[in-house]
């Protein structure tokens, strides 16, 4: 081989490496600026993500596909290494989740309330209740007599377990094997709104959700509310970076700084439909975080405000730093009996 030939031949070598490289680089972008959120269908079906994703999208020029499951179902989906973070709602779950080390810094987002909805007709007799209980032991009394029908989601949702919970308390644990009134689902919220409607059932709801589906559900009405262990809190979790090292942990924690911000705690408070408000704020609001299961709470917004992201060849953003005093923001506690401390 001359002079010229190996020449030749090693400035194809550099533009063989400089190809791959960009290649490699061009793909590692391309992860980088996709972000996948597992999260409960209640989030979803509610059209609250679509009021506040799109908003974070923009600032940051990434994309967030979500995945709308239960949450057991999602947190199913984290463990496998198929998401960069989860949005649920079952603290039981979520503290598991985090004990068996597939998740990191828990935090409380927002919360919602679960009510009791059903046929007009109320064969149950629970209409204007406010207790959760003692409608569950009607619904079943009513369901033994066969007068009434309970469908549940029987899919390991937040919403299931805090059925199955309720049921636990009056010493039941109601199955379509042994309950002709009881009928399992399987299915998520939306799903088993309609086939509840179709039945004219009584079932379990978050409020969102019944709020976005009632004008479809002519059957049904809402029954029971304002219990306070039908309180729905939130929380956002990234799976442990440590166990997933190909995720996208670093647009994770900037999703979740966006969401726990005042900027993005506006936002789900803004988030109404015919006036009504769907979820209230909780993340800078210390007390209300401690009431609804979440004791770190201050330790974990100060780490997430401290949190910085810094440029790279690959495309990473900087993040400009979040304020870390109380943002004010007041959740409607008072029809709960529970008090702000911010």
């Amino acid at each position: 081989m001359n002079k010229h030939t190996r020449i030749l031949f090693f400035f194809a070598l550099l533009v063989l490496a400089v190809a791959i490289f960009s290649v490699f680089s061009f793909s590692q972008s391309l992860r980088q600026r996709n972000l996948v959120l597992a999260t409960t269908t209640s989030t979803y079906d509610s059209g609250l993500l679509s009021h506040i994703i799109p908003v974070f999208e923009n600032q940051h020029n990434i994309k967030v596909n979500i995945i709308s499951k239960g949450t057991g179902e999602s947190i199913e989906i984290a463990k496998r290494g198929d998401a960069d973070l989860v949005l649920v709602h079952s603290r039981k779950l979520e503290e598991q989740f985090v004990k068996d080390g597939y998740g990191v810094h828990r935090i409380g987002v927002m919360y919602n309330d679960f009510i009791i909805i059903g046929p007009s007709a109320d064969p149950a007799g629970i209409a204007g209740g406010s207790n959760a209980t003692l409608a569950f032991e009607r619904i079943a009394k009513a369901g033994a007599e066969g007068k009434a029908v309970f469908t549940s989601r029987a899919d390991k949702s937040g919403t299931n377990m805090v059925e199955l919970n309720i049921w636990n308390t009056i010493g039941l644990q109601p199955s379509n094997k042994t309950n002709a009134w009881y009928t399992e689902a399987g299915a998520g919220m939306g799903a088993v709104l309609r086939m509840t409607n179709e039945k004219n059932a009584y079932t379990l709801t978050d409020r969102a959700t019944w709020l976005s589906f009632r004008s479809k559900l002519p059957h049904l009405t809402l029954l029971v509310e304002k219990d306070r262990i039908l309180l729905n809190p939130y929380a956002l979790i990234l799976v442990n970076p440590e166990k997933y090292p190909q995720r996208n942990i670093k647009m994770a924690v900037a999703l979740v700084k966006f969401m726990v911000s005042e900027q993005g705690q506006r936002l789900i408070e803004s988030f109404r439909k015919e006036n009504e408000t769907f979820f209230f704020p909780i993340a800078r609001d210390f007390q209300l975080a401690h009431e609804l299961g979440f004791p770190n709470q201050e330790y974990e917004v100060e780490w997430y405000d401290s949190q910085g992201i810094k440029f790279s060849f690959v495309g990473w953003i900087a993040l400009s730093s979040v304020v870390t005093h109380e943002s004010g923001l007041k959740a409607n506690f008072e029809k709960f009996g529970l008090e702000s401390n911010s």
